[in-house]
């Protein structure tokens, strides 16, 4: 099991009056060189996904780039980390548009559940965490756990943890009911398990907050377009390539 305890305990943050499920599958991290953040996460997925042979970060950036995907590392386009994904990790790739809200939401809780990676961009900001600033801070996560708040847990299947009362764990191994997700609008009844490639640590998103970060990735940062570097953006630009869009991974051969 992951370390997700200590997150959980910030006084204010969790509402008291649910109880909490977390699901988590155990994810490495790794540390980004230059603009590589999207291709860091893909990594980290792949661990995840068992990927023959445990594919490298430095095959991750030569193969797009041979495809012309980025110059540097940086990936502007969801379609094309689909693209890769499939071809360098042997997994499937579902490519979500409309964003994390709306019917996306359930099916996205429902993949989490099973134990396997989200990656998706966002607006990073000072602290990593999810922000607005129309794509200038554009940066890419991978999920691979959910924290949901619920009424009661379904019985049985879970257990409750041992150092913090309701917070509750799926036994490993025994069958277990889904608990049922909260109302959309319910605020502060779903946060994310995610990392990103400039910490070794795992954050708490609010599920919200990362839907309405990754629903307006619409402009190409200023800095980015001044600094003298060469960067692979698709047509239609930092819109057409990230904004509202999501990547599911599952393991070849899986149905879902």
């Amino acid at each position: 099991m992951c370390g997700g305890s200590s997150s959980s305990t910030r006084t204010g943050r969790f509402r008291s009056d649910l109880q909490w499920v977390l699901f988590c599958a155990d994810l490495p991290s790794l540390i980004q060189e230059g603009p590589q953040c999207g291709l860091v996460a893909l990594w980290m997925a792949g661990r995840l996904l068992s990927a023959p042979d445990s594919v490298s970060l430095e095959r991750l950036v030569r193969v797009a780039v041979e495809r012309g995907y980025t110059a540097q590392g940086e990936m502007f386009s969801v379609a094309d980390m689909a693209t890769l994904a499939q071809e360098t990790l042997d997994c499937q790739a579902e490519l979500l548009c409309g964003g994390l809200g709306g019917p996306n939401r359930d099916r996205i809780l429902q993949h989490l559940i099973t134990g396997h990676p989200l990656l998706f961009p966002y607006d990073e900001d000072f602290n990593h965490e999810p922000c607005q600033k129309k794509g200038h801070k554009a940066h890419w996560a991978v999920s691979a756990g959910v924290l949901i708040g619920v009424r009661s847990v379904p019985d049985p299947g879970y257990m409750e943890d041992s150092e913090l009362p309701g917070l509750f764990h799926p036994v490993p191994g025994a069958p277990h009911q889904p608990p049922s997700f909260p109302e959309e609008s319910s605020p502060g009844a779903i946060f994310l398990l995610s990392k990103q490639g400039k910490s070794w640590h795992y954050q708490l998103w609010d599920y919200n907050q990362v839907r309405d970060s990754n629903l307006q990735l619409t402009d190409f940062s200023p800095a980015r377009a001044a600094d003298g570097r060469v960067y692979v953006v698709p047509a239609g630009g930092v819109q057409a390539g990230l904004c509202g869009q999501i990547l599911l991974l599952r393991p070849q051969g899986w149905s879902h």
